[in-house]
């Protein structure tokens, strides 16, 4: 194979090459390593290099390998989201104060990476305290779309995410509380999968200087991102299982297996729109095409259901709690003034923006109040997966949009075949899984006129990541996957 063709090539594919001694890691590392000394000055996925320990890892799984080893990602090149600690390289969470904290010891999960055989090429980069679609931040600067420089990657791995897509190795680690694996995912046009709540254990994907403790941040999960779906579950078996701290002293995870292993058995509900949050017209064609190829595959496709829970309702539900949780880290003076506008709101104010207002000063009542209504909507997701196995929905409203860091998201707007919403307001798609703690894989379906990304989520049921995966999987065998952005033609 020529060298230039292992730039795209997926985790399983190069782990059969290594295998056949057609590569070795360090000629893997060292290409990856290339692609990111010739073509980063222009996207800055990598804020963070860690070449030479890359190589040694690279190297020590050739000797490895030269052993007769077998192990996961044994000489697989990769990236992780800077908000991982990896002892040795700075953690910031884009916060200036916190440019020069270095955890002394690995994540959690970057330990189980390594064990596993994972070379780690360093860090990308993400938005000020992982809080935007946009992956930008004063320590490191702006991350651009390998499909349009002009437009961002999404986020907040959005540096992952343009990494992949950039061919800087096959996989990288990423986290989602509002969408940021699955939104970069979609705006560069990989894979990505966020897991059953709490299903991969987050210590050490800490906040900076926290220590980091065994924690699970509500509505928060870590997981995988990939150019293959098939290198999602790769990646996500060896991160998932309990901390060995806590839960692991008695329990061990054993993720059922996929409901289906064809297309043809899949039970699917498809929603393309709601006006919650419309979705444009380029977004809705691709999930038609979409729907049309999954009927011709013998998928069983379904446009509406009164099982589907009321998007409106768990859109604000969800707004209320995932500002409560946020809004712990605000600065008192912000908090004050949250507190004085949130008093303003009147009672039949249910917008969007209303809900993240008050959900910012919550009170401990009203937020037991408001998780018992998370608890009624997972017993209406339980009954839907009676009847589905499955539900196909936008990840966002349009394909990546240009660069836009200016400070008040409130009055930030995304335009949608000519009509002007709330940015935040498009928290909504990402959070038909996250609220309720739901897997779901974010898929590629194909590319909008302009050549950028266009993908969809497919939300499973509670710990049953393996169907949502394998119907990915499945998707992308049958139809296609992931295409390189045009200006990586070497």
């Amino acid at each position: 194979m020529a060298k230039s063709q292992w730039s795209f090539e997926s985790a399983t594919e190069m782990s059969a090459a290594l295998a056949a001694k057609k590569v070795s890691a360090v000629e893997l590392a060292q290409h990856a390593i290339d692609r990111i000394e010739r073509h980063d000055g222009k996207i800055n996925a990598i804020c963070v290099r860690d070449f030479a320990r890359g190589l040694d890892a690279a190297r020590a799984a050739d000797a490895a390998l030269a052993r007769g080893e077998t192990r996961p990602l044994l000489g697989i090149p990769m990236t992780v989201k800077e908000s991982y600690n990896v002892g040795g390289l700075p953690t910031t969470w884009g916060f200036p104060a916190q440019k020069n904290f270095v955890p002394p010891e690995d994540a959690l999960s970057i330990s189980r990476v390594k064990q596993a055989g994972g070379v780690i090429l360093g860090k990308t980069n993400v938005p000020l305290g992982l809080g935007d679609w946009q992956s930008h931040n004063d320590i490191y600067g702006t991350t651009n779309n390998p499909f349009d420089l002009g437009r961002t990657p999404g986020g907040s791995s959005g540096g992952s995410s343009a990494a992949l897509a950039a061919g800087y190795g096959p996989l990288s680690l990423g986290s989602d509380i509002g969408g940021s694996l699955r939104v970069p995912a979609f705006h560069c046009g990989v894979y990505a999968h966020k897991p059953t709540f709490a299903l991969a254990p987050s210590r050490g994907h800490t906040p900076p200087p926290f220590p980091p403790l065994p924690f699970d941040r509500d509505l928060a999960v870590i997981g995988p991102m990939a150019r293959s779906a098939a290198d999602l579950s790769l990646l996500l078996d060896v991160i998932a299982g309990p901390d060995p701290l806590e839960a692991g002293t008695a329990y061990r995870l054993a993720l059922p297996a996929s409901r289906h292993a064809e297309l043809k058995g899949f039970r699917v509900l498809l929603i393309d729109t709601d006006p919650v949050m419309p979705t444009s017209k380029v977004v809705r064609g691709a999930i038609e095409k979409l729907a049309a190829n999954l009927g011709k595959a013998g998928v069983t496709v379904t446009r509406e259901s009164p099982l589907l829970p009321d998007f409106a309702a768990s859109s604000r539900l969800y707004m209320r709690l995932l500002m409560s949780f946020l809004s712990a880290s605000l600065q008192p003076e912000t908090y004050a003034g949250a507190q004085a506008a949130a008093a303003k709101l009147t009672a039949d104010n249910t917008s969007l923006a209303a809900e993240r207002l008050r959900g910012i000063t919550l009170s401990h009542r009203d937020w037991v109040i408001a998780d018992g209504g998370r608890a009624r909507l997972r017993a209406q997701w339980r009954e839907l997966f009676k009847s589905f196995d499955a539900v196909i929905c936008p990840v966002m409203p349009t394909p990546a949009y240009p660069h836009d860091h200016s400070a008040e998201q409130e009055a930030r707007r995304i335009n949608i075949d000519g009509k002007d919403h709330v940015y935040p307001d498009q928290l909504a798609w990402p959070g038909i899984a996250t609220l309720p703690g739901l897997p779901a894989t974010a898929i590629p379906i194909g590319l909008s006129p302009e050549g950028l990304p266009i993908g969809v989520q497919i939300v499973g049921p509670w710990l049953e990541d393996r169907t949502p995966l394998k119907l990915a999987e499945l998707i992308e065998r049958e139809f296609g996957g992931f295409v390189p952005p045009p200006m990586f033609d070497d």
